[in-house]
């Protein structure tokens, strides 16, 4: 009776299966452990990387190049995350530490009435990852930029006088949120992908500010925060707070 043929293992040639299986792992592990950039970020990468390659023999110009290509790496970082499931709950837009949890009259571009709101605030410093977050699913029914000043972020001023872009997510009940990033004394550039009329989904990236900024959320009336000031947020994940449950 005929043997049947053994097959040959997978992988690259001349590399022992075990190797193969270290070298998944060695890859999953990186994968995991350094997080992808944002494609905003890869030209502020790439060019002081090809600058630090192209010029390795003049350590004077090629090691500030990395260190800069470094940085801007970290600032770039897009990490993956993990959302908590439920209903009627809001997570953070942004990594960073809550400024503000106090009740407003929303900005008037978001429409959302004159009278005060629950409004939750988290200040970004350049440590933090910057990429902003979506807060909860919905459809984006509203996105205006409105031109202003550059005062430090952390200033309860910079919310209504700084350069702004304000968004408005309706969820599929007609729940109305306003999410607006904010920038600030360095950071001069809000990167917003969202349009009007996209269905947004809770944990998604959506935009981006350069170089320290704020995070605003405006939620509905009788909501109730769930952090404090002080505390440290991580966008996509923290849970900040529960909307008002509907009328039976």
């Amino acid at each position: 009776m005929a043997r049947r043929p053994v097959p040959a293992p997978s992988g690259p040639p001349g590399v022992e299966p075990r190797q193969q299986s270290t070298l998944e792992h060695l890859r999953s592990l990186a994968t995991q452990t350094i997080p992808p950039l944002h494609p905003a970020g890869i030209p502020f990468v790439a060019v002081p990387a090809a600058v630090a390659v192209l010029t390795r023999r003049k350590r004077w110009i090629s090691r500030p190049a990395a260190v800069l290509a470094a940085a801007s790496a970290a600032f770039f970082r897009n990490p993956g995350r993990v959302p908590p499931t439920g209903t009627g709950i809001v997570v953070a837009a942004a990594d960073g530490e809550v400024a503000l949890v106090d009740e407003v009259v929303p900005l008037p571009e978001l429409g959302l009435g004159g009278q005060p709101v629950p409004r939750v605030s988290t200040f970004l410093s350049v440590f933090d990852v910057h990429v902003q977050r979506v807060p909860i699913s919905g459809i984006a029914e509203a996105v205006t930029h409105i031109a202003g000043k550059f005062l430090s972020a952390d200033l309860p001023a910079a919310s209504t006088d700084n350069e702004r872009t304000s968004m408005i997510i309706r969820t599929d009940d007609g729940t109305r949120i306003g999410v607006v990033q904010i920038a600030g004394l360095i950071a001069r550039r809000i990167v917003c992908e969202a349009t009007p009329g996209d269905r947004l989904k809770v944990g998604d990236t959506y935009g981006l500010i350069r170089f320290g900024s704020r995070v605003d959320i405006y939620l509905p009336a009788g909501s109730v925060p769930q952090v404090q000031v002080g505390q440290r947020t991580i966008g996509g994940e923290t849970l900040i707070a529960t909307l008002p449950q509907a009328p039976a």
